[in-house]
């Protein structure tokens, strides 16, 4: 997609204005992180990495964005900046494709405050938008176990948040989406069927399957559903079926999008056998999501493939996801946001995070927040309780923000969707099963070294009224 620098708010750019006559060379670090797991879940898949980098490169006002802002009585030196506008900071983050939690950084900013400001609102958006959809898609692939996942979101998805609903979606765990134009552009497998309308164009439910299957054999998939599922249409696809085979042709699957699935492929799957089409898959839509997924494989529901559409690329219930991108330090000096809820307090100073590893390689169940001078610390303290720390003392503590770009350019070698899937599993699979269940799930702890937290509480009792 082509986005220039005016995908933002006009916030950002009045305080950029003010920032660029009073304080232009101002040097800022600001923290990406999320304060609640969405789905009352355990944890999050961190997602949308690669697209910002890429596009921070050329992140660039166009002149008709100038124009355009010059109607909104922007001074013309302003302008002028903005014209020559680049992102030449440098961004530390944690590998895209991690499992991440609440109240740590998960990416941080170091730039010219200016810069810092006016990339804030794109990079919030394509990252939690991603983030909250590989989280989506890494819950349904949970439930779903080993079997195929199919995205086909993008006509109920939010517009074009379809498009990296669908990149999100991999790298959640799905295997491949209906969106052409995403799996073009991000090299992820395509997949598609066919719709109600199309057999519904044929006076015979038969000739439309014997026409697709005619002209698409390879992949066919049959959806049987249209009139009358066992009385029907998989009596029909069963006669393709076996006309496909007198070509030397195989009928990939039907499809169930309607009715009781449980019932209804078991069902079919038992008529397929009996009919020596055993090799021929069940494939499933119609509303589901990681809990109904749940409910059919727990009645032994035999169902190869799930497509699964509105509720991954909503992220139904939750829909957003709740990132935000604070301000902590500022030319070498701490700031910090207070609030009465004390889980919006925010940490100040440029920061690290360690993971701790126990000795078979599996996460303990805390991440630990430190000052970036410190390295790794023999003891956290919990955020808000002085009663409660942690001796760190025979883990393996992992850092997991790096540097990945420096002076506006990307300083990592850049990783395909299927890549970024694959270290997603390899991660998740590190996360014991505690943590990833439905229904009260553990909750991963993060807390903090002494100095980071001396140094908050120092500035929270600075700024009391």
């Amino acid at each position: 997609m082509n986005i220039t620098a005016s995908y933002t708010d006009l916030y950002q750019l009045t305080m950029a204005e003010v920032y660029f006559k009073t304080k232009p060379d101002g040097h800022a670090v600001f923290d990406y992180y999320y304060r609640h797991n969405p789905f009352n879940g355990g944890y999050s898949i961190f997602a949308g990495l690669e697209d910002v980098l890429d596009i921070l490169e050329t992140f660039k006002f166009s002149a008709s964005d100038i124009a355009y802002l010059k109607q909104h009585g922007f001074q013309d030196d302003f302008l002028e900046y903005l014209t020559n506008f680049s992102f030449k900071g440098t961004i530390f983050s944690s590998k895209e494709g991690d499992v991440v939690f609440p109240n740590r950084p998960i990416l941080q900013v170091e730039a010219n405050i200016i810069e810092a400001q006016i990339i804030e609102t794109f990079l919030l958006n394509i990252l939690n938008f991603q983030t909250l959809i590989a989280t989506k898609a890494s819950r349904i692939r949970y439930s779903a176990k080993e079997e195929v996942l199919l995205d086909m979101g993008l006509r109920r998805a939010h517009a074009t948040g379809g498009y990296y609903a669908s990149r999100a979606a991999i790298i959640g765990g799905f295997d491949s989406t209906s969106n052409v134009a995403a799996a073009k552009d991000y090299n992820i497998p395509s997949t598609g069927t066919m719709a109600h309308s199309f057999i519904q164009s044929y006076k015979d439910e038969i000739q439309a399957f014997r026409d697709f299957a005619s002209i698409r054999p390879k992949g066919c998939v049959l959806l049987i559903d249209t009139y009358n599922t066992l009385k029907s249409g998989l009596p029909k696809a069963i006669t393709v079926a076996k006309e496909m085979e007198a070509r030397g042709e195989k009928l990939l699957g039907v499809r169930l999008d309607s009715g009781d699935l449980a019932y209804l492929s078991k069902k079919t799957r038992a008529i397929l056998d009996k009919s020596g089409l055993d090799y021929v898959k069940i494939v499933a839509s119609n509303q589901l999501d990681e809990y109904v997924i749940k409910s059919l494989k727990e009645q032994e529901a035999p169902i190869d493939i799930f497509g699964v559409g509105t509720n991954l690329v909503t992220g139904n219930p939750d829909a957003a996801m709740d990132g935000v991108y604070k301000l902590s330090e500022y030319n070498k000096e701490p700031r910090i946001k207070l609030s009465e809820n004390i889980i919006k307090v925010s940490l100040p100073y440029k920061k690290q995070v360690f993971r701790m590893l126990d000795d078979k390689g599996m996460f303990y169940g805390t991440d630990a927040v430190v000052l970036y001078t410190e390295g790794e610390v023999n003891k956290i303290e919990h955020p808000f309780d002085s009663t409660k720390s942690l001796d760190l003392e025979g883990f393996k503590q992992e850092p997991l923000l790096e540097k990945v770009m420096e002076n506006g350019k990307k300083i990592v070698p850049s990783r395909s969707v299927s890549e970024v899937a694959k270290y997603s599993q390899s991660r998740l699979a590190q996360l014991p099963n505690e943590y990833k269940r439905f229904q009260n799930p553990h909750i991963y702890k993060i807390g903090l070294s002494l100095k980071l937290k001396q140094e908050r509480d120092k500035l929270v009792n600075e700024h009391k009224f």
